[in-house]
């Protein structure tokens, strides 16, 4: 209920999802006097979608200790609910970060073994694409809980780009073993230690280079790698755009250069990529980008579906098992 573009978008991408997958069922949580009317306009008649009313919606301004105190009957808390209580394989929201976090982590709780849990998404990179975790969950990380990180992340990696033991980094000001604080070195010698792929340190320039499956940093970092990397690709597209309409003869290049301008923004579209999970909790939650139209909330909801079929918990958990043998 609480996304920057409303609710419109989650009910078609819900549309997209329905028309997409033959077995799949979906809860859409909230008003159900709003949502009612865009279901019948946008859906029509469907047996396999449910409106589930809640009566209360969390903002995006909203400090999270207040929503778990006061929001019980949010849109937000009432889909983890439904994950938890087992009407649900997963829940997707675009709304309050912090708030989801709280939320997930109060009602479903951490698998054994795992201190916080941590944002993860997909990137694109030369020759297929990197799993980048935490970003924003935390802002702070202890050396266990960035090898933590690493462990999670392999087995999304694994999952989701079907990669067989992903190749697993730490992001770091330098590649030299000697470069970087306590807490980044300690984690170095626990990943070189176990039987998790680990190829070393890599630097912020090196992210997309192909070196990496799977990036782990803390929450403060990632994040603001991220947002970063989200500039950039807009500045990249303003460069573009302004070279190929300065005059008549960069618009005609355009024209000459459409197929290849054409494929170049299907690629860089962040839509693509769009929803970070929340790994490391008894059930799968998907945080869609809060800004995300509907076909960037399709992919979030995709997201969920292959984590769900691939039982990513189950797995995170079973590794963890192995580890603690």
């Amino acid at each position: 209920m609480s996304g920057d573009l409303g609710t419109e978008v989650v009910v078609r991408a819900a549309s997209a999802t329905l028309d997409k997958y033959t077995s799949i069922e979906l809860k859409i949580v909230g008003d159900q006097v709003e949502l009612q009317d865009l279901v019948t306009q946008i859906i029509g008649e469907d047996s396999r979608i449910q409106i589930v009313h809640a009566s209360e919606v969390v903002q995006m301004s909203e400090p999270p200790v207040d929503v778990l105190r006061k929001k019980k009957d949010s849109s937000m808390r009432v889909a983890i609910n439904l994950v938890k209580d087992g009407s649900a394989d997963a829940c997707v929201s675009s709304g309050n970060t912090g708030a989801l976090m709280a939320t997930a982590k109060f009602v479903l709780k951490t698998l054994p073994g795992i201190d916080r849990p941590a944002f993860i998404t997909e990137l694109p990179a030369k020759g297929g694409s990197l799993h980048m975790l935490d970003l924003g969950a935390n802002t702070q990380a202890s050396a266990d809980q960035l090898f933590q990180y690493a462990m999670m992340g392999s087995i999304v990696s694994s999952d989701i780009a079907g990669i067989d033991r992903p190749r697993i980094a730490l992001l770091n000001i330098g590649e030299e073993d000697i470069k970087g604080n306590d807490t980044i070195r300690e984690a170095a010698a626990l990943l070189k230690e176990s039987t998790l792929n680990y190829v070393g340190f890599i630097e912020g320039n090196d992210l997309f280079s192909g070196m990496a499956d799977v990036v782990v940093t803390d929450g403060f970092t990632g994040n603001v790698a991220l947002k970063t990397i989200e500039g950039a690709v807009g500045l990249v597209h303003h460069f573009l755009r302004r070279a190929f309409t300065r005059n008549w003869f960069s618009k005609l290049q355009a024209i000459l250069a459409s197929a290849v301008l054409k494929s170049l923004a299907e690629e860089m579209d962040s839509r693509n990529y769009n929803g970070a999970t929340l790994v490391g909790l008894n059930g799968i939650v998907v945080k869609s980008h809060g800004g995300a139209d509907s076909v960037a909330f399709q992919h979030a909801i995709d997201t969920a579906i292959v984590e769900v079929r691939k039982q990513l918990p189950q797995q995170i958990g079973s590794l963890l098992q192995e580890v603690g043998q």
